[in-house]
């Protein structure tokens, strides 16, 4: 296996016969450079995901450039109280990718005050982060304030909560969960 800084040759359409470059080079800030994984495509269709070509393509010539030791690269930028982040690939492949990508909340009264989200995109966006930040241990303390009618995809279910539940239940299968890693493991009878 190389070192992390070992230089990588990459090529894209400004260098098609590649140049070197390594891991810790920052990835360029040209949205039309990018390629989209299948994974991301997915993400992009999916109910309570927020994530948009527009805003991946503004968070990276715009957004705050950060190294992760688990993903690599992450382009993230704040629009009224919600963060855009996502997470890029460009040295493993011909060309930087766009591996994935979500939001979270950055400011909860911003977020709620701002024309752009409604209550439910808030409480959605939130119960969302809250489920994949702490996916290994049961968080009802953390659904229970949440309000989420618009039933949205963990795990193969369909999930949304009402007022005082400590637990997400599925619209198809009527299962009642308190964790992502619980979600994860279920398979919806639906």
């Amino acid at each position: 296996m190389s070192s992390p800084n070992a230089p990588i040759r990459t090529r894209s359409p400004d260098s098609p016969t590649g140049e070197t470059r390594d891991l810790s080079s920052p990835p360029p800030r040209d949205p039309a450079r990018y390629a989209q994984t299948d994974h991301f495509r997915e993400r992009l269709r999916q109910q309570g995901r927020y994530v948009s070509l527009a805003a991946a393509g503004d968070a990276i010539r715009e957004g705050q450039l950060r190294w992760n030791t688990t993903d690599g690269w992450r382009f993230a930028l704040v629009r009224d109280g919600v963060r855009y982040v996502v997470v890029v690939g460009d040295t493993e492949t011909p060309s930087p990718v766009l591996v994935t990508g979500w939001t979270e909340i950055a400011d909860w009264e911003a977020a709620v005050e701002s024309d752009r989200w409604s209550d439910a995109d808030v409480n959605t966006i939130q119960l969302r982060a809250d489920l994949s930040t702490h996916k290994e241990r049961q968080i009802p303390g953390r659904i229970r304030p949440r309000v989420v009618a618009r039933a949205f995809e963990v795990g193969g279910h369909r999930v949304r909560t009402a007022p005082g539940e400590g637990f997400v239940a599925c619209a198809d299968c009527g299962g009642r969960y308190r964790s992502k890693r619980a979600l994860c493991e279920s398979h919806c009878e639906q």
